[in-house]
């Protein structure tokens, strides 16, 4: 099993966090392992794991999609700075 160390956790977090384990009857280690456990899988049952084009062409394709998107003329590229 691998080990994770989490720090400069803020307190707030931490105190909220030992309530809920105790409220669950887990310790805190147990109950950020649940957590997360139910994020990871969430996310990916959500989604959250495709690559970015297609992030990105979910959000573009209800608006028009990408096919017809007009990209601008390539400007031919400046002279580098001469720095002598």
């Amino acid at each position: 099993m691998s080990a994770l160390t989490i720090r400069k956790l803020d307190p707030s977090l931490k105190t909220a966090l030992r309530m809920r384990a105790a409220r669950h009857g887990h310790s805190m280690e147990e109950e950020a392992r649940q957590l997360l456990r139910t994020a990871l899988e969430t996310a990916s049952a959500a989604g959250e794991s495709k690559n970015l084009l297609q992030a990105i062409r979910d959000i573009v394709e209800p608006i028009g999609g990408l096919d017809d998107l007009e990209l601008p003329l390539r400007q031919p590229m400046r002279d580098p700075p001469d720095f002598r």
